[in-house]
């Protein structure tokens, strides 16, 4: 018998690769609802309806799609419904969690202020937000409280002192980070002011790069310091010379937390003051066109940089968008010690500046304005915002330091904090945020005054930072994963099994010479009324097992997993 013959084998069937939603690959239609918002209508067009119908017509008149969508590019976002607890985010609808009133964060660009505009601040906050505010630990100010009826009136008086609240939320480009101290510092590679003003000034509001895939946060600072946390930006350029041109910045790009954190990627490139500007709008553009868009989870720069790598993102950059080649360049210094300008300092003009902590960020609107005429009591007029959530008063005469500390101080601005109240930092929390599930500005602020009690003996013991950061959610809005004790906020079972507000614990994060995510204790949560102990306890074995010079996060990359609880 003749065996049948074989059927030829069918060449395997190329798979279609789904479309990730890149614009410049073609794939333009919306594949979320987020896109399909933002294509229906640019988000800056909202502040023509909230000035013209909403204002008049109340929350009730408020289209559900700018509401919780286009509001965001105005800085508005509700705020969470009293009485809501923790256990139900996320199992409700968004509309049981929508207050009647809003979240308004204002836009600082590098954190400057003149003493004028922090009190305007301060006035609209005691007018229209009950006496709330919040410096953000991206250099912002948030209210709280505010009603859409009162939010031309609002804008008029910020605008009149040249503030905006313009793209402070939203799939756009946001705040720009900046040294407090540029321009004043002795240490300062370079003042990246003009490049943030040229910024702020030629591509904030503009339309063509409103409709990012996501938010876009920025960092550009000539401090060696790296004041302005730039392992954790979309993008960062970081002051260093060049041993041929000079001063300028190295170029990073990539960098982000959240649920996916990842530290941002030299693209071994220098970048001259000169042409700052023209480099972040190639990269913004680049993210607009190229970034992903079908899954919003998945919708961030590190995604897009992580999947291409550094070679091929300056390649793009350079021959799509630049049309020229980058120098190549120096990596910078990286920086030891404090980034935080907490204190007293000079300046290069023989004037001092004055940074001051605040409690977890928690100030108020009375709290500004008397800021304010504290600082032009001594003669000056700039303020400066930090991402610790601090202040810096700039143009001290060195006789009206003194004066000025005390008179800080009695407001609960501290010039010299002890090291807990000095390194603490916490989001925004269950109180105003829709996504939080537990409390932390007041849990905060507890713990500083539990720890300046419970460690008072040891308090001089502790030379290097170590820093505590409080987050109501897991998307790391304090920078929990980059912390030395970082408390990520979820329900927790207590010791009789009841579900409480606790955090689960990340150990041993950090930034500059430890840059790194914080180790998870597998399986070790804390109750929110068990975090004074288990913080004592933990300082307390780090004290007594470090080595010579040892840092804490060194100390938890080698300690017991018991010594940890």
């Amino acid at each position: 018998m003749v065996p049948p013959t074989e059927a030829p084998a069918r060449p395997a069937r190329k798979r279609k690769t789904r479309g990730e939603g890149q614009w410049a690959l073609g794939y333009r239609e919306p594949l979320n609802a987020n896109e399909r918002s933002k294509k229906d209508d640019n988000p800056l067009n909202v502040r023509q309806r909230i000035e013209t119908i909403y204002a008049h017509g109340g929350f009730d008149s408020i289209d559900p799609a700018d509401l919780r969508g286009r509001f965001r590019w105005w800085g508005l976002y509700t705020q969470r419904a009293p009485g809501i607890p923790g256990a139900r985010t996320g199992t409700i609808e968004p509309e049981e969690l929508d207050d009647r009133y809003f979240m308004l964060r204002v836009r600082i660009d590098g954190g400057a202020l003149t003493t004028e505009q922090l009190r305007t601040i301060g006035e609209i906050s005691q007018t229209y937000a009950r006496d709330t505010a919040d410096i953000t630990d991206r250099q912002n100010i948030q209210l709280h409280w505010v009603r859409v009826e009162d939010m031309p009136t609002i804008w008029q008086k910020l605008e009149g002192v040249g503030l905006s609240t313009t793209e402070a939320c939203g799939d756009c480009p946001r705040v720009v980070l900046g040294s407090p101290v540029a321009g004043i510092a002795a240490d300062e590679i370079v003042d990246a002011t003009p490049a943030i003003d040229e910024i702020a000034e030629r591509f904030i509001g503009d339309k063509s790069l409103s409709n990012l895939p996501r938010k876009f946060k920025s960092a550009i600072s000539g401090s060696p310091r790296w004041d302005t946390v730039p392992e954790i930006n979309d993008i960062s350029l970081v002051g260093v010379v060049h041993p041929e041109h000079g001063p300028g910045f190295d170029l990073w790009v990539g960098g982000g937390l959240s649920t996916n954190p990842k530290l941002a990627v030299r693209l071994g490139a220098w970048v001259p003051l000169g042409e700052v500007a023209e480099v972040w709008q190639a990269v913004v553009q680049i993210f607009r066109d190229y970034g992903y868009r079908r899954l919003r989870h998945r919708a961030r720069l590190k995604f897009l940089l992580a999947d291409w790598g550094a070679e091929k993102f300056r390649q793009v950059l350079e021959d799509e968008y630049l049309g020229r080649k980058l120098v190549d360049g120096p990596a910078p210094e990286t920086p030891t010690g404090h980034r935080d300008h907490v204190g007293v300092h000079p300046q290069v003009d023989g004037n001092f500046y004055v940074g001051v902590k605040s409690a977890a960020g928690r100030v108020s609107g009375s709290t500004l304005v008397e800021v304010a005429k504290a600082a032009e009591r001594v003669g000056s007029r700039r303020i400066r915002t930090t991402v610790e959530q601090n202040l810096l008063v700039l143009d001290v005469p060195q006789s009206e330091v003194d004066g000025l500390v005390a008179d800080l101080g009695a407001l609960g601005l501290q010039a010299d904090p002890s090291p807990w109240r000095r390194n603490v930092l916490a989001c925004t929390g269950i109180e105003f945020c829709k996504l939080a599930i537990v409390e932390t500005k007041e849990r905060a602020i507890a713990l500083v005054d539990e720890l300046e009690q419970r460690l008072a003996d040891i308090q001089g013991d502790v030379t290097d930072p170590v820093t505590i950061n409080l987050n109501g959610c897991p998307n790391a809005c304090a920078r929990t994963q980059v912390a030395d004790i970082g408390l990520k906020g979820q329900m927790v079972p207590d010791g009789n099994g009841n579900q409480v507000e606790g955090f689960q614990v990340h150990l041993g994060g950090g930034l500059g010479q430890d840059a790194g995510f914080g180790r998870k204790i597998r399986g070790h949560k804390v109750t929110s009324a068990e975090l004074g102990d288990y913080v004592e306890r933990l300082v307390r074995n780090y004290l007594a097992q470090r080595a010579t010079g040892e840092r804490f996060a060194q100390w938890v990359a080698r300690a017991e997993e018991d010594d940890l609880k």
